[in-house]
């Protein structure tokens, strides 16, 4: 299962291989602010509790964006972090603003 916790909502659904955890969260009608999509503007930054490891690598967009320790500790942005595998997944959207 895949968990998405926001300041104003927490949702569970069964994630989709293929998809970031921004096209879940817009699937499923949450909350999840973000601008761009490309990985530029970091609305969408979040962080992985659990199932780290069921998620594509990051890109070169989040280690542009994101400081190496942010990465080393969970963080990611949702917009260019794919599910890879069904598994365990959980969320939170940590946004700097």
């Amino acid at each position: 299962m895949l968990e998405l916790k926001t300041r104003k909502t927490q949702k569970t659904m069964e994630p989709v291989t293929g998809l970031s955890i921004l096209d879940h969260a817009l699937k499923n009608d949450v909350e999840w602010g973000f601008s761009c999509t490309r990985g530029t503007c970091a609305r969408c930054r979040c962080y992985i509790a659990e199932g780290r490891d069921l998620l594509s690598l990051p890109s070169d967009e989040e280690e542009s964006r994101l400081e190496p320790e942010e990465i080393e500790q969970g963080y990611r942005l949702a917009c260019q972090c794919i599910v890879k595998q069904s598994g365990a997944i959980s969320v939170t959207h940590k946004p700097y603003f």
